[in-house]
């Protein structure tokens, strides 16, 4: 199938994957739509800091997509939406899952030939496919999947995991085989996919946001005694063994500075502008 859209806007692709149906992250490259001083002082900030404007687009063939709710922007061609229940059964499954894991119930059904675009971010996207294959992943990081794709909630196996990993109890496991576009927290070339070959990763923080089902995932102690973790400063730390995959963030935090920073030169100015009326 070849679509027929055309942009005045130019839009640069980051990236892209194709099974049964092509997922695409593009980018704008200006915003140009400021009609007020202020609009327009804001577009330049973010024109100066390098923020870029990112949406999704899903080429269907014969094909169909799962979308979280309200991500739609647009959609051109012969395109059937449907909303799968799976019976009193499946309704109750899905509602128990999406109380465990924070995820929308009810996630509709793209089906046919033709476009569909997801609503504009200034956040960041990945894609990644799964053959017969599961993830684990982090909280409302979900966007959109090939139909062959499952999303439900995924326990966690030990009871340090569980209370101290703050992961909470359940997880959302992405499980099937497709292609999963996700919302992550920094850009896809910070984020570190370190892979274990029958090996252990500690992570001192709470910045892995996906690992494959069969890395197993516990909280322990940083060393083997109490006088030792006590002189490490580190106490608990997250620990993933096993052969597998799992997805570092250690930019995230980095970001979260830099906004209570701003928060507070702020809050200075403001005080020191109240001191001199």
């Amino acid at each position: 199938m070849r679509s027929s859209l055309k942009f005045t806007n130019k839009l640069n692709m980051l990236s892209e994957m194709e099974v049964e149906s092509k997922f695409q992250i593009l980018e704008y490259e200006n915003l140009d739509g400021a009609t007020d001083a202020e609009t327009a002082f804001g577009l330049n900030a973010i024109r100066q800091s390098g923020i870029k404007l990112k949406q999704i687009r899903i080429i269907l063939n014969d094909s169909a997509v799962k979308l979280e709710p309200n991500s739609l922007s647009y959609m051109k061609g012969n395109i059937d939406i449907k909303n799968k229940s799976g019976g009193l059964l499946g309704f109750g499954k899905k509602i128990i899952t999406s109380k465990l894991t924070g995820e929308t119930a009810f996630k509709p059904t793209y089906s046919g030939s033709g476009d569909i675009f997801l609503e504009p971010s200034f956040g960041h996207f990945a894609l990644v496919e799964l053959e017969d294959d599961e993830i684990i992943v982090s909280d409302n990081m979900f966007y959109a999947c090939e139909d062959g794709i499952d999303v439900n909630a995924a326990i966690q196996k030990n009871v340090s995991s569980a209370f101290l990993g703050n992961e909470g109890l359940y997880q959302t496991r992405i499980e099937g085989s497709g292609i999963v576009a996700l919302k992550v927290p920094v850009p896809e070339s910070e984020i570190f996919k370190c892979i274990l070959i029958n090996d252990t990763l500690k992570v001192d923080g709470n910045f892995a946001i996906l690992r494959t089902g069969n890395i197993e995932f516990s909280v322990e102690k940083s060393s083997k005694s109490i006088v030792g973790t006590m002189v490490s400063g580190e106490g608990l730390v997250n620990v993933y063994r096993g052969t597998g995959e799992v997805w570092l963030t250690p930019t995230k935090n980095a970001y979260k500075d830099l906004k209570i920073g701003r928060v507070i030169q702020i809050n200075k100015s403001q005080a020191e502008q109240d001191k001199n009326v």
